[in-house]
């Protein structure tokens, strides 16, 4: 008996997609590096510390955001009220700690932020899940209800200051030098929660059986019911775990910028999302990595600050980031269709 000819052959084992579109990510980082040799041309001096210092500062609390809604879109799932959740913990929790707890440390401020952030999260969740209607339109309504609160009770009064320990860790620096120029250059301590919760948010994610079930249901709710995982747990952890992390990224921002201002966030929540898709993750659900997220806000954060360093409008800040989107987007489908 002869064997299958390799025409045969061929024709029946399925091709495997090409490497870029297997690994989104790559994409990013290409566009990444398409970016900075741009730069390198026009303008070289944005290459100094202090330019990838402040790229550095204005990603930190986009970083934090995406994170949790890298782990919602895995899921199958989106939140568009993350930024409601961290306008009304910082600005909530901050006024609370300067009339009854002025002398409060950092670490139990940042752990009551996280914890209101996350009973918030797992309110999303549980309507969710309870009302079986579709995450997005859950949680346009609890933004809804949550920015109606601030005006309601709030209005648009904000506050400069802020807690003594607060202040004292958005005033600490990693390094901090003075350029040529003589203006002084510094990387704040802050930045550091962008690898603290990147690496707990990859072990979480493909570590922990939690993690499993989080892409399993992002691949099929009903395949992942079936293999035995408990879709509550999973809405909740998901919407819990990106109320947390908005809790966070409110507390790290007041800190940073030191000004309690609800409002001065709202409105950012699509370039979180554009980040965390153009770092691979497909709306759908199902996929995504912590790398490609960070670089996907990598991206958007250069592709503002470039603008700005250039003298370009920032209404084109918009049309780029939009072009990207749909550039990746056509990848993914031809990933899905392979």
């Amino acid at each position: 008996m002869t064997s299958a000819s390799p025409a045969i052959q061929d024709s029946t084992t399925p091709k495997r997609p090409p490497y870029l579109i297997r690994h989104p990510e790559f994409f990013t980082l290409g566009l990444i590096v398409i970016l900075f040799a741009v730069v390198a041309v026009i303008n070289p001096m944005f290459f100094q510390p202090g330019s990838l210092f402040d790229v550095l500062r204005a990603a930190t609390r986009s970083a934090i955001f995406a994170l949790g809604i890298l782990v919602v879109l895995a899921s199958g799932g989106l939140d568009v009220s993350f930024t409601a959740i961290a306008a009304l913990v910082m600005y909530g929790l901050t006024k609370i700690v300067l009339l009854y707890f002025p002398e409060a440390p950092f670490v139990l401020i940042l752990l009551a932020g996280a914890m209101g952030g996350l009973a918030l999260g797992l309110l999303n969740g549980w309507l969710v899940k309870t009302l079986a209607a579709p995450s997005l339109v859950v949680t346009i309504g609890t933004q809804f209800l949550i920015r109606g609160f601030l005006l309601a009770f709030i209005g648009t009064e904000f506050f400069m200051n802020i807690p003594p320990s607060m202040l004292a860790v958005g005033q600490a620096n990693i390094v901090s030098f003075q350029n040529n120029q003589g203006l002084q250059t510094a990387l704040p301590y802050t930045t550091l929660a962008i690898p603290i919760l990147a690496l707990l948010t990859w072990w979480l994610l493909n570590k922990t059986m939690m993690g499993r079930a989080v892409y399993a249901m992002g691949g099929s709710p009903a395949i992942a019911e079936r293999l035995g995982y408990n879709l509550t747990r999973v809405y909740l952890f998901v919407f819990g775990y990106a109320g947390l992390l908005a809790g966070i990224a409110g507390i790290i921002h007041v800190s940073s910028t030191r000004i309690a201002n609800p409002f001065d966030i709202v409105g950012t929540e699509l370039d979180v999302i554009a980040a965390v898709i153009l770092g691979g993750a497909r709306i759908t659900g199902g996929s995504g990595t912590v790398t490609g997220t960070l670089l996907g806000v990598l991206l958007v954060t250069l592709i503002n600050s470039v603008l700005i360093t250039l003298g370009i409008p920032t209404t084109w800040q918009k049309v780029i980031v939009g072009a990207f989107i749909l550039v990746a987007g056509l990848l993914f489908s031809l990933r899905s269709r392979q």
